[in-house]
This record gives C-alpha cells, sequence and structure tokens, in this order.
C-alpha cells in the first residue's frame, strides 16, 4: 500500500507520515513538497489515499486532487489546509474529498479517519538480520536518520495522547524540560523558515512552546513518539542512555543555580546543559534500533562506537536542526573555554560543569572569580 503526502511544512508531513504508520506499519509513505514532483510521481505509481496541502510553492495542491479524480472516482483524497470557511469547502466540492485536515489537527481524529480509508496491511514478511556490523551501520547514517530517545515515562504518555485536549503552556513545560530529544524537536521547528518568521531564534522549551502554541506543540511532539514506538531496548544500552540523561539534568540543575545567583536568564544554560550529552544519547539510540534488526551489540563494541561517534554525531545534529549558534557555544563551553571574547554565560557553563565532574578546588575557585561570585 502506498500514501502520498502533498505539504511543503516538513513537521506537518512529518506528522501525518507517522500517524499513518502507527496504524498501516506496513504502508510506503511517499512524501514531496511541491506540485510538480508529486504529478510526476502520480504518473508513475499506484496510490491507495493521497493527502494535499491546498497552498504550495508552485501551486495548489487542488490542481493534483483535480487531475487525480479526473482518472480515478474513487481515489480517497484529503485536503490540508489552515481554511475552514465555508467557501473553501465549496470550492472543492465537486472534488468529493474524503476529509478536511485542518491545521493544527486533532490527531484522533485524523487517526479515526485515515483508519476509515486505508485498507489493511498485506501480512508482514519475516524480519531478517542487518548483515552490516554495528560500526557499519554506524557510518552509513545520514543526518536525516539521526535522533535522540525520549524519556520513557515522556513517550508513553505521548503515545497515548491528550485526548484532544490543549494543555496550558506551562504545563507542557514542566512535563518536557528534561527531555533532550524533545526540547531539540521543537525548538528545531520554532526556529525553522516556517514557524520562525520575523522573530528571533528561540533558544529554550518555552519560548519554543509559546511560538508552536499548545495543540502544534503536542502534535510534533506525538510525531517524534509516534516514530519510536517499535523501538526497544536491553538493560545495557538502558543503563548507559539513564547514565547519560542523569549527568545532563545535574548539570542543568547546577547552571540554572548558577544563572539565578548571577541574574542571568537561565533558560538558555538550562537547555545547553539538557543537549551536551546528545552526541552519545544518539549512538545509544541508533544502536538501539540497529539491536532491533535482530542484532547484538557487546560492551566493548558499544564502548568504541560511543567513542568514535559521540562527537561527529553531535555536529551533525546540531546543524540539521539548526541549532541557535548562541545555544551551540554554551555547549562547546562545557568542555572548553574560547579563548577570546568570553561570555559570563561560557564561564557558568564550564563552571558548572567543573563542579558536576569534581574538578580541581583550584579550578573552580578561579572560575568562580571569573564569573563574579566570589
Amino acid at each position: 500500500m502506498r500514501v502520498m503526502i502533498l505539504e511543503d511544512d516538513p513537521w506537518i508531513s512529518d506528522l501525518l507520515k507517522q500517524l499513518v504508520l502507527s496504524i498501516r506499519s506496513l504502508a510506503q509513505v511517499d512524501c514531496f513538497t511541491d506540485v510538480a514532483s508529486a504529478s510526476a510521481a502520480w504518473q508513475q505509481g499506484e496510490y491507495q489515499l493521497v493527502m494535499a496541502d491546498w497552498n504550495l510553492p508552485d501551486g495548489s495542491g487542488v490542481g493534483l486532487l483535480q487531475r487525480i479524480r479526473d482518472k480515478d472516482k474513487n481515489m480517497p483524497l484529503i485536503m490540508i489546509t489552515g481554511r475552514a470557511d465555508r467557501d473553501s469547502v465549496l470550492a472543492v466540492r465537486p472534488l468529493r474529498i474524503s476529509a478536511f485536515f485542518t491545521k493544527p489537527f486533532q490527531v484522533q481524529r485524523v487517526v479515526q479517519c485515515l483508519d476509515a480509508l486505508l485498507p489493511f496491511d498485506a501480512p508482514p514478511r519475516a524480519n531478517t538480520i542487518n548483515p552490516e556490523d554495528l560500526i557499519t551501520y554506524l557510518n552509513g547514517l545520514s543526518a536525516g536518520e539521526l535522533d535522540l530517545p525520549l524519556l520513557a515515562s515522556v513517550k508513553e504518555k505521548l503515545q497515548l495522547g491528550y485526548d484532544g485536549a490543549i494543555l496550558d503552556l506551562r504545563e507542557l513545560a514542566d512535563e518536557w524540560h528534561n527531555d533532550p530529544a524533545l526540547c531539540a524537536h521543537l525548538i528545531a521547528a520554532a526556529n525553522s523558515t516556517v514557524y520562525l518568521g520575523l522573530g528571533q531564534p528561540c533558544k529554550s522549551l518555552s519560548a519554543a512552546l509559546s511560538r508552536l502554541g499548545g495543540l502544534t506543540s503536542v502534535n510534533l511532539a506525538m510525531s517524534q513518539a509516534l516514530r519510536q514506538t517499535t523501538v526497544q531496548t536491553n538493560t545495557m544500552l538502558m543503563t548507559s542512555i539513564q547514565a547519560h540523561l542523569d549527568d545532563a539534568e545535574r548539570l542543568a540543575e547546577r547552571v540554572v543555580r548558577l544563572a539565578q545567583l548571577c541574574g542571568l536568564d537561565p533558560a538558555p544554560l538550562q537547555t545547553a546543559a539538557l543537549l551536551h550529552r546528545m552526541g552519545e544519547l544518539c549512538v545509544l539510540y541508533q544502536t538501539q534500533k540497529w539491536e532491533n534488526q535482530g542484532n547484538s551489540v557487546s560492551e566493548e563494541t558499544l564502548s568504541h562506537a560511543v567513542r568514535d561517534f559521540s562527537a561527529p554525531f553531535a555536529v551533525r545534529l546540531k546543524a540539521s536542526w539548526g541549532l541557535p549558534m548562541v545555544l551551540r557555544e554554551l555547549i562547546g563551553a562545557i568542555y572548553v573555554m574560547p579563548s577570546l571574547q568570553v561570555r559570563r554565560e561560557q564561564v557558568l557553563m564550564r563552571l558548572a560543569a567543573a563542579m558536576c565532574n569534581g574538578e580541581p578546588e583550584t579550578d573552580v575557585e578561579r572560575l568562580q572569580r571569573l564569573a563574579g561570585l566570589t
């Protein structure tokens, strides 16, 4: 079964893809960002359902749906739109549209609609073991395949759904503020061209939530949780992941206290501390996915993988997420102070790390003096 999604907002496109896969796990979902490429794909392949946005960079998705309907009278067609007015609905009524998905979506309604329109999966084929060793597998991953594991408690609640409720932004911030994966993804979404507009880059989860709004934030978070539904873990990997999460949380708590003592905004520093183990977490998460393909990893191999891939994976993630430079500089200061133009916030990051790592007292005192805390 094949499903086409024509949507130029990559975050909405991914959400719809994950919703399809959550109810039809064997579906092939093809995502397009412009009418021309979607039309070409339609000419070359068979699809069982098509979703198209109204407004796209090179035209309207209505045109594609019209061409499809001219050739196929029964194909389920879904209109994705920010328009909910009567005139818009009437304008496409001749196409016999199966459903309108109005942004931001009510996820449960979308799932129910897709479940009713999509044919059932064919019987699954037997799983095959990935013949690649772990190092070869990690070497072959693209930037788009890299990700971090969600906290188990956060993932579980997201997968259960929020019953259509738009939670208070402060509630969402309290629930998610210690989850590096969710913080990173929502900050990345808020800073993308789709949502940034003319605003300043978001440097914290609370700022991202404020820009995205409650329902969009929940939807994007649920998309992330659905992507990780099938990823299971063994005890060794779970222990390693939790150790890095605990380290990040301890550093975040420490640097927040220091920022408050200095009268500085603690939010960007907290975010940087939470993300400073992203490379290690990424390697461990990718290893989880590799194991789920029928492989197993030794403690020695895992140790080598974390040592060799953590730094390059972190660099690629920062670039693909478009992480603001100020956050990159704060993360870098955790490990080494810049030689020139040192900001007080960077000193606090290095100081917090020195205190958490039990570094020599003389080094801690020197950093305290630089931060103005003596």
